[in-house]
Protein backbone atom coordinates (compact mmCIF):
# COMPACT_ATOMS: atom_id res chain seq x y z
CA UNK A 1 0.00 0.00 0.00
CA UNK A 2 1.30 3.38 -0.69
CA UNK A 3 1.82 5.70 1.96
CA UNK A 4 0.01 8.48 2.66
CA UNK A 5 0.58 11.87 -0.01
CA UNK A 6 1.88 15.03 1.91
CA UNK A 7 0.85 18.20 1.08
CA UNK A 8 1.82 21.73 2.57
CA UNK A 9 -0.66 24.28 1.50
CA UNK A 10 -0.37 27.94 1.66
CA UNK A 11 -3.87 30.05 0.90
CA UNK A 12 -2.93 34.07 2.05
CA UNK A 13 -6.73 35.44 1.37
CA UNK A 14 -9.94 34.80 2.17
CA UNK A 15 -11.07 33.52 -1.14
CA UNK A 16 -8.09 31.08 -1.60
CA UNK A 17 -8.78 29.72 1.77
CA UNK A 18 -12.47 29.02 0.56
CA UNK A 19 -10.94 27.35 -1.92
CA UNK A 20 -8.25 25.39 -0.21
CA UNK A 21 -10.64 24.08 1.87
CA UNK A 22 -12.17 22.49 -1.02
CA UNK A 23 -9.50 21.34 -2.48
CA UNK A 24 -8.50 19.48 0.90
CA UNK A 25 -12.24 17.84 1.42
CA UNK A 26 -11.54 16.55 -2.16
CA UNK A 27 -8.28 14.71 -1.86
CA UNK A 28 -8.43 11.31 -0.19
CA UNK A 29 -8.76 11.02 3.92
CA UNK A 30 -5.26 10.18 4.50
CA UNK A 31 -3.85 12.99 2.91
CA UNK A 32 -1.36 14.25 5.30
CA UNK A 33 -1.74 18.43 5.74
CA UNK A 34 0.36 21.05 7.00
CA UNK A 35 0.45 24.90 6.41
CA UNK A 36 -1.40 28.02 6.23
CA UNK A 37 -5.14 29.25 6.31
CA UNK A 38 -7.40 30.42 8.14
CA UNK A 39 -10.81 29.74 9.03
CA UNK A 40 -12.32 27.38 6.41
CA UNK A 41 -9.06 25.07 5.62
CA UNK A 42 -8.50 24.83 9.89
CA UNK A 43 -12.37 23.67 9.70
CA UNK A 44 -11.11 20.51 7.22
CA UNK A 45 -8.31 19.68 9.65
CA UNK A 46 -5.47 22.62 9.21
CA UNK A 47 -2.93 23.72 11.98
CA UNK A 48 -2.20 27.23 10.46
CA UNK A 49 1.18 27.84 10.59
CA UNK A 50 -0.01 31.21 11.79
CA UNK A 51 -2.94 33.85 11.00
CA UNK A 52 -3.53 34.53 7.29
CA UNK A 53 -4.54 38.47 7.97
CA UNK A 54 -0.59 38.72 8.34
CA UNK A 55 -0.60 38.14 4.39
CA UNK A 56 -3.67 39.74 3.04
CA UNK A 57 -1.80 42.91 2.27
CA UNK A 58 -2.05 44.83 -1.02
CA UNK A 59 -0.12 47.73 -2.61
CA UNK A 60 3.20 49.46 -2.78
CA UNK A 61 3.42 51.14 0.48
CA UNK A 62 0.77 48.71 2.40
CA UNK A 63 3.34 45.89 1.61
CA UNK A 64 6.23 48.45 2.72
CA UNK A 65 4.61 48.76 5.92
CA UNK A 66 4.29 45.41 7.01
CA UNK A 67 7.68 44.07 5.62
CA UNK A 68 9.10 43.15 8.60
CA UNK A 69 6.13 40.69 9.76
CA UNK A 70 6.32 39.15 5.90
CA UNK A 71 10.15 38.79 6.24
CA UNK A 72 9.64 36.93 9.36
CA UNK A 73 6.67 35.11 8.01
CA UNK A 74 8.49 33.85 5.20
CA UNK A 75 11.11 32.83 6.63
CA UNK A 76 9.29 30.29 9.21
CA UNK A 77 6.91 29.41 6.12
CA UNK A 78 10.36 28.31 4.28
CA UNK A 79 11.61 26.09 7.71
CA UNK A 80 8.50 24.23 8.32
CA UNK A 81 7.93 23.08 4.47
CA UNK A 82 11.58 21.54 4.79
CA UNK A 83 10.96 19.93 8.29
CA UNK A 84 7.75 18.52 6.91
CA UNK A 85 9.44 17.61 3.70
CA UNK A 86 5.79 17.54 1.50
CA UNK A 87 5.18 15.60 -1.63
CA UNK A 88 3.80 18.50 -3.15
CA UNK A 89 4.04 22.34 -2.13
CA UNK A 90 0.55 23.93 -3.49
CA UNK A 91 -0.09 27.54 -3.34
CA UNK A 92 -3.21 29.23 -3.83
CA UNK A 93 -2.58 33.03 -5.29
CA UNK A 94 -0.90 35.20 -2.87
CA UNK A 95 2.01 34.72 -5.59
CA UNK A 96 4.35 37.51 -3.96
CA UNK A 97 4.89 36.12 -0.62
CA UNK A 98 4.45 32.18 -2.05
CA UNK A 99 7.51 33.02 -4.96
CA UNK A 100 9.95 34.35 -2.04
CA UNK A 101 9.28 31.33 -0.20
CA UNK A 102 9.56 28.61 -3.19
CA UNK A 103 12.52 30.47 -4.29
CA UNK A 104 14.23 29.65 -0.97
CA UNK A 105 12.94 26.41 -0.21
CA UNK A 106 14.39 25.29 -3.95
CA UNK A 107 17.87 26.95 -2.33
CA UNK A 108 17.57 24.97 0.88
CA UNK A 109 15.85 21.66 0.71
CA UNK A 110 18.05 18.57 0.00
CA UNK A 111 14.51 16.10 -0.89
CA UNK A 112 13.14 17.90 -4.17
CA UNK A 113 8.81 18.57 -3.67
CA UNK A 114 6.48 19.73 -6.76
CA UNK A 115 5.02 22.95 -6.93
CA UNK A 116 1.70 23.29 -7.88
CA UNK A 117 0.01 27.25 -7.97
CA UNK A 118 -3.38 27.60 -7.88
CA UNK A 119 -4.93 31.18 -9.75
CA UNK A 120 -2.88 32.49 -12.31
CA UNK A 121 -1.43 36.02 -11.97
CA UNK A 122 -3.09 38.16 -14.59
CA UNK A 123 -0.29 38.65 -17.25
CA UNK A 124 -3.15 39.75 -19.78
CA UNK A 125 -3.03 42.42 -17.41
CA UNK A 126 -0.14 43.89 -16.54
CA UNK A 127 3.18 42.28 -16.31
CA UNK A 128 3.17 39.78 -18.93
CA UNK A 129 6.85 38.98 -17.67
CA UNK A 130 5.71 37.00 -14.70
CA UNK A 131 4.54 34.41 -17.27
CA UNK A 132 8.00 32.91 -17.72
CA UNK A 133 8.74 33.87 -13.83
CA UNK A 134 6.47 31.55 -12.82
CA UNK A 135 7.32 28.98 -15.41
CA UNK A 136 10.83 28.57 -14.06
CA UNK A 137 9.13 28.13 -10.29
CA UNK A 138 6.45 26.02 -10.71
CA UNK A 139 5.53 22.63 -11.95
CA UNK A 140 2.03 22.83 -12.61
CA UNK A 141 -0.80 26.01 -12.66
CA UNK A 142 -3.96 25.70 -12.29
CA UNK A 143 -5.73 28.89 -14.21
CA UNK A 144 -9.50 30.03 -13.78
CA UNK A 145 -9.80 30.69 -17.21
CA UNK A 146 -9.27 28.81 -20.97
CA UNK A 147 -7.67 31.98 -22.71
CA UNK A 148 -5.05 32.52 -19.63
CA UNK A 149 -3.84 29.15 -20.51
CA UNK A 150 -1.74 30.09 -23.75
CA UNK A 151 0.17 32.84 -21.98
CA UNK A 152 1.59 30.37 -19.79
CA UNK A 153 2.26 26.82 -22.13
CA UNK A 154 4.27 29.07 -24.06
CA UNK A 155 6.74 29.14 -21.93
CA UNK A 156 6.59 25.54 -20.77
CA UNK A 157 4.84 25.47 -17.88
CA UNK A 158 1.72 23.04 -17.50
CA UNK A 159 -1.01 24.74 -16.97
CA UNK A 160 -4.45 23.11 -16.20
CA UNK A 161 -8.05 25.35 -16.76
CA UNK A 162 -10.37 24.35 -14.19
CA UNK A 163 -13.08 27.12 -14.31
CA UNK A 164 -13.87 29.75 -11.53
CA UNK A 165 -14.31 28.50 -8.08
CA UNK A 166 -16.88 30.86 -7.12
CA UNK A 167 -19.20 29.53 -9.71
CA UNK A 168 -18.65 26.40 -8.19
CA UNK A 169 -20.07 27.26 -4.56
CA UNK A 170 -22.78 29.28 -5.79
CA UNK A 171 -24.30 26.76 -8.24
CA UNK A 172 -23.48 24.08 -5.42
CA UNK A 173 -26.21 25.86 -2.86
CA UNK A 174 -28.80 26.88 -5.00
CA UNK A 175 -28.49 31.06 -4.00
CA UNK A 176 -27.62 31.82 -7.92
CA UNK A 177 -31.13 30.33 -8.97
CA UNK A 178 -32.72 32.08 -5.78
CA UNK A 179 -31.19 35.52 -7.27
CA UNK A 180 -32.73 34.51 -10.24
CA UNK A 181 -36.07 33.66 -9.22
CA UNK A 182 -35.73 36.74 -7.59
CA UNK A 183 -34.79 39.16 -10.32
CA UNK A 184 -37.21 37.26 -13.03
CA UNK A 185 -40.26 37.92 -10.68
CA UNK A 186 -39.54 41.60 -9.32
CA UNK A 187 -42.27 43.13 -11.52
CA UNK A 188 -44.82 41.09 -9.33
CA UNK A 189 -43.24 41.35 -5.99
CA UNK A 190 -43.36 45.32 -6.45
CA UNK A 191 -47.34 45.24 -6.47
CA UNK A 192 -47.40 43.19 -3.08
CA UNK A 193 -47.46 45.49 -0.15
CA UNK A 194 -46.44 42.18 2.15
CA UNK A 195 -43.64 41.76 0.48
CA UNK A 196 -41.73 45.23 -0.56
CA UNK A 197 -43.44 47.75 2.21
CA UNK A 198 -42.81 48.34 5.56
CA UNK A 199 -44.97 49.56 8.13
CA UNK A 200 -42.99 52.91 9.36
CA UNK A 201 -45.27 54.35 12.96
CA UNK A 202 -44.37 57.85 11.64
CA UNK A 203 -45.03 57.43 7.67
CA UNK A 204 -47.17 54.22 6.92
CA UNK A 205 -46.05 52.01 4.74
CA UNK A 206 -42.87 52.77 2.89
CA UNK A 207 -40.98 50.69 -0.04
CA UNK A 208 -37.95 48.43 1.73
CA UNK A 209 -34.77 48.04 -0.29
CA UNK A 210 -32.00 46.21 0.61
CA UNK A 211 -28.69 47.40 0.02
CA UNK A 212 -25.14 45.69 0.87
CA UNK A 213 -21.62 47.59 1.73
CA UNK A 214 -18.84 45.18 1.17
CA UNK A 215 -15.69 46.87 2.29
CA UNK A 216 -13.24 43.99 1.43
CA UNK A 217 -11.81 41.56 3.58
CA UNK A 218 -8.54 43.18 3.92
CA UNK A 219 -8.40 45.22 6.58
CA UNK A 220 -6.52 47.58 4.42
CA UNK A 221 -9.22 48.18 2.23
CA UNK A 222 -11.40 47.92 5.01
CA UNK A 223 -9.70 51.22 6.61
CA UNK A 224 -10.03 52.78 3.24
CA UNK A 225 -13.47 51.89 1.99
CA UNK A 226 -15.53 51.61 5.20
CA UNK A 227 -15.97 55.10 5.73
CA UNK A 228 -16.98 55.94 2.33
CA UNK A 229 -19.59 53.70 2.35
CA UNK A 230 -20.96 55.04 5.35
CA UNK A 231 -21.13 58.59 4.13
CA UNK A 232 -22.84 57.21 0.91
CA UNK A 233 -25.78 54.87 2.79
CA UNK A 234 -26.19 58.19 5.09
CA UNK A 235 -26.79 60.14 1.63
CA UNK A 236 -28.99 57.26 0.08
CA UNK A 237 -31.27 57.46 3.42
CA UNK A 238 -31.29 61.47 3.15
CA UNK A 239 -32.05 62.02 -0.51
CA UNK A 240 -34.20 59.04 -0.52
CA UNK A 241 -36.59 59.40 2.67
CA UNK A 242 -39.76 57.85 1.51
CA UNK A 243 -37.66 54.28 1.07
CA UNK A 244 -37.16 51.86 3.98
CA UNK A 245 -33.43 50.96 3.42
CA UNK A 246 -31.67 48.28 4.99
CA UNK A 247 -28.06 47.84 4.97
CA UNK A 248 -25.65 44.75 5.42
CA UNK A 249 -22.01 44.58 5.66
CA UNK A 250 -20.78 40.74 5.21
CA UNK A 251 -17.23 40.21 7.36
CA UNK A 252 -14.96 37.61 7.79
CA UNK A 253 -13.46 37.23 11.12
CA UNK A 254 -9.83 39.44 10.47
CA UNK A 255 -12.43 42.36 10.20
CA UNK A 256 -15.70 41.74 12.54
CA UNK A 257 -14.43 42.77 15.76
CA UNK A 258 -13.03 46.21 13.53
CA UNK A 259 -16.61 46.70 11.76
CA UNK A 260 -18.30 46.41 14.58
CA UNK A 261 -16.63 49.07 16.62
CA UNK A 262 -16.88 51.30 13.50
CA UNK A 263 -20.41 51.01 13.11
CA UNK A 264 -21.95 51.20 16.39
CA UNK A 265 -22.59 55.00 15.93
CA UNK A 266 -23.67 55.04 13.03
CA UNK A 267 -27.27 57.20 12.37
CA UNK A 268 -28.23 53.63 10.72
CA UNK A 269 -27.68 50.49 11.76
CA UNK A 270 -26.01 48.15 9.38
CA UNK A 271 -27.14 44.18 10.08
CA UNK A 272 -22.84 42.08 10.17
CA UNK A 273 -23.43 39.39 7.78
CA UNK A 274 -20.52 36.57 8.93
CA UNK A 275 -18.77 36.03 5.23
CA UNK A 276 -20.27 32.35 5.36
CA UNK A 277 -24.17 33.82 5.36
CA UNK A 278 -23.03 35.98 2.11
CA UNK A 279 -24.83 34.38 -0.58
CA UNK A 280 -28.42 34.64 1.52
CA UNK A 281 -27.73 38.26 1.89
CA UNK A 282 -26.88 38.82 -2.16
CA UNK A 283 -29.63 36.87 -2.86
CA UNK A 284 -31.90 39.49 -1.60
CA UNK A 285 -30.04 42.32 -2.44
CA UNK A 286 -30.96 44.86 -4.73
CA UNK A 287 -27.89 46.86 -4.98
CA UNK A 288 -24.62 46.09 -4.04
CA UNK A 289 -21.74 48.82 -3.53
CA UNK A 290 -18.18 45.99 -3.36
CA UNK A 291 -14.67 46.69 -3.21
CA UNK A 292 -12.52 45.14 -6.39
CA UNK A 293 -11.96 41.99 -5.66
CA UNK A 294 -13.70 38.42 -5.87
CA UNK A 295 -16.86 39.86 -4.33
CA UNK A 296 -17.64 41.63 -7.87
CA UNK A 297 -17.14 38.09 -9.40
CA UNK A 298 -19.63 37.01 -6.62
CA UNK A 299 -22.11 39.21 -7.51
CA UNK A 300 -21.73 39.26 -11.27
CA UNK A 301 -22.36 35.28 -11.13
CA UNK A 302 -25.43 35.64 -9.16
CA UNK A 303 -26.77 38.87 -11.50
CA UNK A 304 -26.89 41.49 -8.70
CA UNK A 305 -26.80 44.65 -9.71
CA UNK A 306 -23.33 46.20 -8.07
CA UNK A 307 -21.21 49.39 -8.37
CA UNK A 308 -17.52 48.70 -7.66
CA UNK A 309 -15.44 50.88 -5.49
CA UNK A 310 -11.66 50.62 -4.55
CA UNK A 311 -9.20 53.64 -2.68
CA UNK A 312 -5.24 52.90 -2.16
CA UNK A 313 -2.75 54.63 -1.55
CA UNK A 314 -2.30 57.14 -4.24
CA UNK A 315 1.35 56.34 -5.07
CA UNK A 316 0.14 52.83 -5.74
CA UNK A 317 -2.80 53.92 -7.53
CA UNK A 318 -0.29 56.07 -9.60
CA UNK A 319 1.72 52.90 -10.53
CA UNK A 320 -1.14 51.07 -11.46
CA UNK A 321 -2.72 53.50 -14.19
CA UNK A 322 1.39 53.48 -15.21
CA UNK A 323 1.66 49.41 -16.06
CA UNK A 324 -2.40 48.59 -16.14
CA UNK A 325 -2.95 47.08 -19.82
CA UNK A 326 -6.68 46.69 -19.44
CA UNK A 327 -9.42 49.28 -19.08
CA UNK A 328 -11.26 47.23 -16.29
CA UNK A 329 -10.94 45.98 -13.06
CA UNK A 330 -14.14 43.87 -12.63
CA UNK A 331 -13.59 40.15 -14.04
CA UNK A 332 -17.21 40.76 -15.82
CA UNK A 333 -16.07 43.67 -17.25
CA UNK A 334 -12.85 42.18 -18.31
CA UNK A 335 -14.87 38.92 -19.56
CA UNK A 336 -17.28 40.68 -21.77
CA UNK A 337 -15.24 43.11 -22.88
CA UNK A 338 -17.23 46.08 -21.63
CA UNK A 339 -18.78 47.94 -18.96
CA UNK A 340 -21.24 45.90 -16.66
CA UNK A 341 -20.73 47.07 -13.20
CA UNK A 342 -19.41 50.59 -13.18
CA UNK A 343 -15.92 51.16 -11.78
CA UNK A 344 -15.06 53.76 -9.33
CA UNK A 345 -11.26 53.83 -8.53
CA UNK A 346 -9.62 55.77 -6.83
CA UNK A 347 -10.01 59.80 -6.83
CA UNK A 348 -13.11 59.29 -8.72
CA UNK A 349 -14.21 56.22 -5.58
CA UNK A 350 -16.35 59.44 -4.19
CA UNK A 351 -20.01 59.60 -2.74
CA UNK A 352 -21.12 62.23 -5.50
CA UNK A 353 -19.84 59.41 -7.72
CA UNK A 354 -21.56 56.41 -5.90
CA UNK A 355 -24.92 58.20 -5.14
CA UNK A 356 -24.57 58.70 -9.22
CA UNK A 357 -24.94 55.24 -10.10
CA UNK A 358 -27.66 54.51 -7.18
CA UNK A 359 -29.87 56.71 -9.20
CA UNK A 360 -29.27 55.35 -12.27
CA UNK A 361 -29.49 51.70 -10.93
CA UNK A 362 -33.41 52.91 -9.52
CA UNK A 363 -34.68 52.99 -13.09
CA UNK A 364 -36.11 49.37 -13.83
CA UNK A 365 -34.88 49.56 -17.72
CA UNK A 366 -31.39 50.08 -16.16
CA UNK A 367 -31.58 47.57 -13.49
CA UNK A 368 -32.85 45.06 -16.38
CA UNK A 369 -30.29 46.09 -18.39
CA UNK A 370 -27.52 45.05 -16.31
CA UNK A 371 -28.85 42.05 -15.18
CA UNK A 372 -29.33 41.04 -18.94
CA UNK A 373 -25.68 41.78 -19.60
CA UNK A 374 -24.74 39.84 -16.13
CA UNK A 375 -26.29 36.72 -17.33
CA UNK A 376 -24.86 36.88 -20.90
CA UNK A 377 -21.36 35.93 -19.30
CA UNK A 378 -23.14 32.97 -17.25
CA UNK A 379 -21.46 30.36 -20.00
CA UNK A 380 -17.90 31.70 -19.31
CA UNK A 381 -17.91 31.03 -15.91
CA UNK A 382 -18.77 27.24 -15.54
CA UNK A 383 -17.58 24.00 -16.15
CA UNK A 384 -18.42 20.44 -15.93
CA UNK A 385 -16.93 19.76 -12.57
CA UNK A 386 -15.94 22.01 -9.44
CA UNK A 387 -12.37 23.54 -9.53
CA UNK A 388 -11.85 21.69 -6.52
CA UNK A 389 -12.53 18.55 -7.88
CA UNK A 390 -10.45 19.36 -11.28
CA UNK A 391 -7.35 20.32 -9.13
CA UNK A 392 -7.53 17.42 -6.36
CA UNK A 393 -8.37 14.73 -9.10
CA UNK A 394 -5.40 16.34 -11.01
CA UNK A 395 -2.77 15.87 -8.17
CA UNK A 396 -3.34 12.53 -7.48
CA UNK A 397 -3.17 11.66 -11.37
CA UNK A 398 0.25 13.14 -11.28
CA UNK A 399 1.35 11.67 -8.01
CA UNK A 400 0.71 8.08 -8.43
Amino acid sequence: MSKPLKIFIIAGEVSGDVLGEKIMRALPRDTVFAGIGGEHMRAAGLQSLFPISDLAVMGFFEVLARARTLTRRIRETVNAIIKFQPDIVLTIDSPGFVKRVIKKVKEKESRPSKFYHVVAPQVWAWRPGRAKEFAKIFDRLYAFFDFEVPYFTQHGLNTIPVGHPIADGIMANGKWQMAKVKKETEHTLKNSPRECFIADGNAGLRPQKNIALIPGSRMSEVKKLLPLLRCAAEQICYQNPNVWWNFYIPVVETTEKYIREQTANYCFKPELIPAAKRYDLFAKTDIAIAASGTVSAELAIMHIPAIVVYRMNPFTEFLARLFLKIKWVSLVNILLKKTVYPELLGKHATVENIMREVCKLENPEAREKMISQLASADKLWHRTRPAAEIIAGDILMTND
